[in-house]
């Protein structure tokens, strides 16, 4: 591979991985205060293809923001992502598991599956973790881990364990991304009462239409 072609690669494995991280950041956890104004400063791109709608909604929402817009979002996050309050409905639960077994249960196959996967490249999550380890912050952090490593495969000139680490995403993607992030988006977008998280939703599902392409890319460039 041309030193060109590998540098640009390299650039949109980079990207890959801090989008990763980014969608990471939104389902974790309640929004802080620093992470509401550091995204409100960014510049988002607003076109109406793929994540940049869903950019123009989030920047929309940010702009009206005020001192209770923490609060609301952590209301609108605790409603939907953790059904506080919701006694005979779920909402949208960010774990594989409630969207993949026939009982909508946590801790199912799902779970098991991407733990195994986790432990094959030893990166298993801290003893003390009590979230289920198909929670989507989770399977986002994982991939963007596979990203770094194949960039630094890449630039260690490794192209075997680039190839390999490229066909992990590349099956973590389509058994485990693929097979219920949209439909969480689409729950999100029934559910949420702020447009910020409808704005996520369609910034994810955006996403990952062009990761689908973005990972056959890569594997075939290397």
């Amino acid at each position: 591979m041309e030193q060109h072609d590998r540098d640009e690669l390299a650039a949109v494995n980079a990207a890959r991985k801090g989008f990763y991280e980014f969608l990471a950041s939104m389902y974790k956890l309640e929004l802080t205060d620093e992470q509401i104004e550091a995204l409100a400063k960014q510049e988002l791109p607003v076109d109406a293809a793929y994540v940049g709608a869903g950019y123009g909604i989030v920047k929309e929402y940010l702009r009206h923001r005020d001192a209770g817009t923490r609060q609301e979002l952590a209301v609108d996050y605790a409603r939907v992502f953790l059904c506080a309050g919701m006694y005979e409905q779920l909402m949208a639960p960010p774990y594989e598991s409630v969207y993949t077994s026939e009982e909508h249960l946590l801790m199912q196959d799902a779970r098991d599956s991407v733990v195994a996967c986790y432990l094959d490249e030893e990166l298993g999550l801290p003893a003390d973790n009590t979230t289920p380890e198909d929670h989507l912050s989770f399977e986002f952090q994982f991939m963007a881990k596979l990203v770094e490593r194949a960039s630094a495969a890449l630039e260690a000139g490794d192209e075997a364990r680039y190839a390999e680490l490229c066909a992990k995403q590349r099956a973590f993607f389509d058994e485990h991304l693929a097979a219920w992030v949209p439909r969480l988006c689409t729950d999100v977008r029934a559910y949420a009462t702020t447009s910020f998280y409808r704005g996520i939703a369609d910034i994810t599902e955006g996403f990952l239409e062009l990761e689908d392409q973005m990972i056959g890319q890569s594997a075939q460039a290397a």
